[in-house]
């Protein structure tokens, strides 16, 4: 028998357990070009090998510190899944990454994802890499490779998960937060476009409790389906924070508001002097959050613990420069609340809420 005879033996009796490597080579050669998409300064893009490469000196920093973050997105994958909607929930895997990142202060260099499947599709797995490729565009950093399962044992048929890696840099003397952190120093929020990727296995209860189908007009966006409106992609912060911290040294810390919502996510950055005042009044919480809200008889102690509630990341800045900062991130694109102060700590808690969300 021949090596040849031999593999395609071997390959006819791995693909009767439910893994067809032909499959995985076809995906490889189909995301070698999206991957291409992404290269930056210090990495080309490629895939293939054993491990990707990155070119630090190539990227002109001068004494870089390397800042690393994963994470998944949860069981939004199951929507994604359900829905047949692949397109979107790669830039959120890049997205919580990233936003993961830049609150150190660093700029996202190179990104790899980890997909696994019960069985592999090779369009639905094209349509999750370019949603990933997108974020990477988005975010500024490089797709240098990624890893691809097929396991039927672990996931059903159309089941699939994903994991991304991210690696990022930041010159030492920019490292966030700033310790210098003092009463007085204001709160600024950036709108959120969402959920993002947080408390969806809540999410999912309240929609199955409604007896709302993916493909129903969303409830609360009725220009989109149920299903296109809850996958609305994580925002991602990078480009227009890396505008802003480069021009204002008085941007002091960054806080992604993630799953913990407020409560868990704001106290990582504080001192124990200090507590975080919060005016819930100034945020606008977009419909998604009222209709959760009010569907859910959830109360704004459970929002602010579970959701973003329309703010998706927060700034800690000195208040001498808070028009110019804010005046530079609108022009970046984003939309800006000044949401309180830091104030001193009285009590246990370092989050004080004054007035209501208007949810």
């Amino acid at each position: 028998m021949t090596k040849s005879e031999k593999y395609r033996q071997e390959t006819g009796k791995y693909a009767s357990a439910g893994v067809h490597l032909d499959a995985g080579n076809k995906l490889i050669d189909l995301i070698r070009p999206i991957a291409r998409t992404t290269a930056r300064s210090g990495a080309e893009a490629k895939i293939g090998s054993f491990g990707g490469i990155f070119d630090l000196k190539k990227t002109g920093f001068t004494d870089p510190l390397l800042v690393a973050a994963n994470d998944g997105v949860g069981t939004k994958v199951k929507i994604a899944a359900e829905s047949k909607i692949h397109s979107t929930i790669g830039v959120d895997l890049v997205a919580m990454c990233v936003n993961d990142l830049i609150v150190h202060g660093a700029e996202p260099l190179f990104f790899l994802d980890y997909y696994a499947t019960g069985y592999l599709e090779t369009t639905v797995a094209t349509e999750i890499i370019k949603g990933v490729a997108k974020g990477c565009q988005e975010a500024g950093c490089a797709l240098i490779g990624g890893e691809t399962a097929e396991m039927p044992g672990i996931y059903q048929r159309k089941e699939y998960d994903l994991a991304g890696f991210a690696v990022g840099a930041v010159e030492r003397h920019r490292l966030l937060p700033q310790k210098e952190l003092t009463r007085g120093d204001l709160l600024l929020g950036l709108a959120s476009s969402g959920l993002h990727s947080n408390g969806f296995s809540l999410v999912r209860k309240l929609i199955t409790e409604s007896g709302l189908k993916w493909n129903d007009p969303a409830p609360f966006m009725t220009s989109q389906s149920l299903a296109q409106s809850i996958l609305t992609p994580t925002r991602i912060y990078v480009k227009s924070l890396l505008t802003a911290l480069r021009a204002y040294s008085s941007i002091k810390a960054l806080v992604h508001v993630t799953g913990g919502g407020f409560e868990e996510n704001i106290p990582r950055v504080l001192t124990n002097e200090l507590t975080a005042w919060i005016d819930l009044s100034q945020i606008r919480p977009q419909p998604v959050f009222h209709w959760l809200a009010r569907k859910g008889k959830i109360t704004q102690e459970e929002m602010l613990n579970t959701f973003n509630c329309g703010i998706g990341m927060i700034l800690i800045i000195a208040k001498e420069e808070k028009e110019k900062i804010i005046t530079t991130l609108t022009q970046a694109g984003e939309e800006v609340f000044t949401l309180g102060a830091l104030i001193e700590r009285k009590g246990q808690t370092q989050i004080r809420f004054t007035e209501n969300l208007s949810l």
